[in-house]
């Protein structure tokens, strides 16, 4: 903008002379100066570094061609055979760029289905899907995954009878980044629960750490925190007798779902299921409020009000079985061992007892002690019995005393819990007090 100073004198002279000032005129010079250098923009889209899994069938060595086109060629003789790998898209310009459109196509047509026999994804390394207006920042690389697999869960009347040539096209177009553009979150939150599904199944953890968190909607039980509690799995998981609730991929809430009692108080009755009886973990209310199933005592149907059902679909379809081994107390002489979708944890799945003396503390009170290990989440956090602030809970922002399935072996009418301050202790089990379970997916 240029400022004209004549102008700005004729106007003051004016004034000057309607008012009769004693000055002859006055004078400011308003001046607005700069420069202006426009770089050079480089826009660089390509791809690069191709790497073949292991365990693909052998086939022609994918090649990029002009920087834009990997080109491939592989044979798949037998259901189960696959082909995969990985290709940088690559941003080695100045500008941010974003996925503008995705096309798939099989023999020159847009893909609506593939045939029955064959699997074939383009997503990012993680199984994270790919979508429009997802982030490509200037000079940083996104990591693509490539597998076309021959299925196997396939019926016999489903497989070609004869050689099917195929030609498999797929094209991202990127534009320059505007303000829709969405940054891609590559962590165990900021995927899917059907991304992490699929990547629990094929073993593609690596980006996942324990620890890391989601959220998760339960409906009428409100929104809670679900954590990674485990990850490795020990040779002692091998172990005859040895429950599996703590080994591989392990779930566990990281917070207080709700209250809930183990079991009603069955005053005086030494016979059947209640707080003064036997029974244990399998036999309880907990077990059953927990897994939505029947508790047959009270024929009290938890089918709709359970914890299980008030799990997403696409959670409770992942969720497996596992064999759980619980210890007694002194109704009972050898421990329990079920088959679970969801349980609650064990000590041993939270401290380590050191106190030294087998003959006191949890290694002694939780007859299962020595069936289960401590999930790698309380590791990390060197949770024991003389250590447990990381083992506390919270509901609705307040620490809160939680229920273990471990029964204290020296009474007949308590299970263990956790208290508010991380610790351990025993109570009845016709209380009301924290639901905070487990489980696994696969």
């Amino acid at each position: 903008m240029r400022i004209d100073k004549d102008n700005i004198k004729i106007i003051l002279i004016l004034l000057v002379v309607c008012l009769s000032l004693g000055y002859a005129y006055i004078n400011s010079d308003l001046n607005i100066n700069g420069t202006a250098q426009v770089k050079h923009a480089n826009w660089d889209i390509h791809w690069a570094n191709i790497q073949v899994t292991n365990g693909s069938v052998s086939a022609s060595t994918p090649t990029i061609s002009n920087q834009t086109t990997v080109n491939y060629s592989v044979v798949l003789n037998l259901p189960g055979d696959y082909y995969e790998f990985t290709v940088d898209a690559v941003n080695g310009g100045n500008i941010d760029a974003m996925i503008d459109t995705i096309d798939s196509k099989l023999n020159g047509a847009t893909i609506t289905a593939l045939p029955d026999y064959l699997n074939y994804t383009v997503s990012y390394f993680d199984g994270m899907p790919l979508q429009t207006n997802q982030l490509l920042a200037a000079n940083t690389t996104e990591k693509y995954k490539v597998r076309i697999e021959y299925r196997t869960d396939i019926e016999l009347n489903q497989i070609p009878a004869t050689n099917q040539d195929l030609t498999l096209q797929f094209t991202v177009t990127y534009r320059q980044a505007t303000e829709d553009a969405i940054a891609v979150d590559h962590s165990f939150n900021g995927h899917s629960w059907e991304t992490i599904i699929n990547n629990v199944r094929l073993g593609n953890t690596s980006n996942y750490n324990v620890g890391d968190t989601k959220t998760v909607d339960m409906g009428s039980l409100g929104t809670h925190t679900l954590r990674i509690a485990n990850k490795s799995t020990p040779s002692e998981c091998s172990t005859e007798g040895f429950s599996q609730t703590a080994c591989g991929f392990v779930l566990e809430f990281a917070d207080i779902i709700t209250t809930h009692r183990m079991n009603p108080y069955t005053s005086g009755d030494t016979t059947t299921i209640g707080v003064n009886s036997k029974g244990g973990w399998e036999y309880s209310d907990m077990r059953a409020f927990l897994n939505s199933t029947t508790y047959a005592y009270e024929s009290i149907d938890y089918s709709s009000t359970g914890i299980y059902s008030s799990l997403p679909e696409v959670l409770r379809n992942a969720i497996i079985n596992t064999t759980v081994v619980s210890g007694h107390n002194l109704k009972d002489t050898t421990n329990f061992t079920t088959t679970d979708k969801l349980y609650l944890l064990s000590t041993h799945e939270v401290w380590e007892d050191v106190d030294g003396n087998t003959n006191s503390g949890i290694d002694y009170w939780d007859t299962a002690y020595n069936n289960t290990r401590q999930l790698d989440y309380y590791s990390s956090q060197n949770v024991t019995t003389s250590n447990y602030s990381g083992a506390i809970k919270q509901i609705n922002g307040s620490n809160n005393y939680w229920w273990m399935r471990s029964a204290y072996s020296g009474s007949s009418s308590s299970f263990c819990y956790l208290t508010h301050t991380g610790s351990w202790n025993g109570r009845d089990s016709d209380y009301a007090i924290g639901v905070s379970p487990a489980f696994r997916i696969g």
